[in-house]
């Protein structure tokens, strides 16, 4: 099952897999304040997040290459 894990500067970390695993590395510096986070969606602000709801609502949003099928925004 996917996972997010998020480590702190200094922390020493091993990762054992038990199987075949795909691992992505995301790094760079703390951004400053708090993040929200609802469904795909990541905005330092809440406002954009309802923004980004209603745009999806709306198809606003750039079609990912080769996919055609449309995803529905969650109920909640």
């Amino acid at each position: 099952a996917p996972r997010l894990l998020v480590f702190r500067p200094g922390d020493r970390i091993t990762i054992v897999a038990k199987r075949r695993a795909r691992l992505m590395f995301l790094a760079g510096a703390a951004m400053e304040g708090p993040r929200y986070i609802w469904w795909n969606f990541v905005s330092s602000r809440k406002e954009r997040i309802e923004e980004a709801k209603e745009d999806w609502k709306m198809g606003r949003f750039a079609g990912v290459p080769g996919e055609t099928e449309f995803i529905p925004l969650p109920e909640r």
